[in-house]
């Protein structure tokens, strides 16, 4: 038999970790990781992954509420199947959620079904949006090459000062001003 080790994390400052602790405490956690941060993914979270690099073999990992493990499916998913490959189970206490048993496996695949489902989604709205852009004329990808004699034409014709090109045709001053240059040294401006 493994370790209980336990898992808090809350997402402000302000927030306390006090409720959590009592709750881990009273579930057997030997060892507990916590952790005060907001919108960081799981790499980030120093506890996190110090946590998942102590837990051994048989080892049960601890959280009241599964989202305090991961602030996405996708992330959650990453997480619980690192402690599935290192052979720890996870609780969850207020949702009463085993990896270690049938309900629990099953849970977990639906999630990872939901996951799946989460991504096609995405993929759908992307798609949808790119779709949309286009037929409003709007440029996709890469900005279209600069038009060197465009900006040529406006340093000599439009009698505009390097800066002033650049603005106008939305370009980088230090491209207008290097052209102006190559002009000048060209003996054209």
């Amino acid at each position: 038999m493994g370790q209980i080790i336990g898992y808090a994390r809350v997402s402000s400052v302000g927030q306390s970790l006090d409720v959590q602790l009592d709750k881990l405490a009273e579930a057997g956690a030997e060892k507990v990781y916590q952790e005060k941060m907001s919108g960081k993914s799981a790499k980030d979270r120093q506890q996190l992954q110090a946590m998942l690099g102590y837990v051994r073999e048989g080892d049960t990992v601890v959280i009241t509420k599964l989202d305090r493990l991961g602030r996405s499916l996708a992330d959650l998913l990453a997480i619980v199947e690192k402690l599935e490959e290192k052979g720890v189970t996870l609780r969850v206490l207020d949702q009463t959620f085993d990896t270690g048993s049938a309900q629990g496996r099953l849970m977990l695949s639906m999630l990872g079904a939901f996951a799946e489902f989460e991504l096609e989604l995405r993929k759908e709205r992307q798609m949808d949006g790119i779709a949309k852009a286009k037929e409003q004329g709007k440029h996709l990808g890469r900005p279209k090459e600069l038009d060197e004699e465009k900006v040529k034409e406006r340093l000599k014709v439009g009698g505009l000062s390097p800066a002033g090109v650049a603005k106008e045709l939305g370009i980088g001053r230090s491209t207008a001003y290097r052209i102006a240059k190559a002009m000048k040294d060209e003996g054209e401006l």
